[in-house]
């Protein structure tokens, strides 16, 4: 059983440490800051009054398999996300050696499990989409699954404490954007030079915007557990809508598109100065 893990291992950081499986992570995050773009403009689009898409990674999806070439472009998509899944599970199962405390190295771990889960998702719906199976509707299955949820013993407690990891997670991103921690990421060139300024700015307004985002969406889970009405729930989507009808909602919501934009960007950068 040894032997197995070891050559398993061994296997794993040959394939991690591959240049072509490098050049695929850096695809990956240049199609991940697409996906950004397209949900920033939908939310944009939504704060000026247009409710014709859904300004989610799903409804970002659908919009550009409808534009030129998009049929090619999914498949980039979805392929490019499947080399961030691929990396994120290399590191759930074999990364963070380097840390020498097992709590530190297991919660690293876990992050990345839960990474390659998001960017599953996307992986998912962009291979759905790529086939003809994905679902053009605006609404999406997240209050589905929290009913679902909801109907297993003590399914009321899980729900809310789902939305206390989503929000927990939001309040994260915000402090990685007050502590600049997002630099990690980018490789020595990316931390300085003139570049670099506005590489900060990105990662900065960038996980703010997704901090935000994800608090919303935590909240709306804890709300739907206290409540006991699945309906309550919701996906970045419903997230915008409810901080539009907030006061001075369209304003927020541009804010907030901004911020989401600036991600993307900052994808962008860490495809060109990829560390990891």
């Amino acid at each position: 059983m040894g032997d197995i893990k070891e050559s398993a291992s061994a296997v794993g950081r040959r394939a991690e440490n591959d240049p072509w499986f490098e050049r695929g992570i850096r695809f990956g995050f240049v199609v991940y800051g697409i996906v950004y773009l397209v949900v920033a403009w939908l939310a944009l689009q939504l704060a000026l009054g247009d409710q014709s898409g859904s300004a989610s990674s799903t409804g970002a999806l659908h919009k550009l398999a409808k534009s030129s070439f998009g049929a090619i472009l999914i498949w980039l998509i979805a392929f490019g996300m499947l080399f961030l899944v691929l990396w994120r599970l290399l590191d759930a199962v074999l990364g963070h050696q380097e840390e020498t405390e097992d709590k530190k190295r297991l919660r690293k771990r876990f992050v990345s499990a839960a990474k390659a889960v998001l960017y599953g998702a996307i992986a998912l719906s962009a291979f759905k989409i790529a086939l003809g199976s994905g679902s053009s509707s605006k609404k999406s299955g997240t209050d589905d699954t929290t009913a679902t949820i909801m109907g297993w013993p003590g399914g009321q407690l899980i729900v809310g404490l789902i939305g206390l990891a989503i929000i927990a997670y939001g309040a994260n991103q915000v402090r990685v954007a007050w502590t600049e921690k997002f630099r990690k990421h980018l490789d020595a060139e990316g931390n300085s030079g003139e570049a670099s300024r506005a590489y900060i700015a990105f990662g900065k307004a960038g996980y703010m915007a997704k901090g935000i985002a994800f608090a919303v969406i935590g909240g709306l889970f804890c709300y739907a557990a206290v409540t006991h009405d699945a309906k309550k729930s919701g996906g970045l989507d419903v997230a915008l809508h409810k901080v539009l009808q907030q006061p001075f909602g369209p304003f927020l919501l541009g804010l907030i598109a901004v911020g989401i934009a600036c991600y993307g960007l900052f994808c962008f950068a860490r495809a060109r100065h990829l560390s990891r």
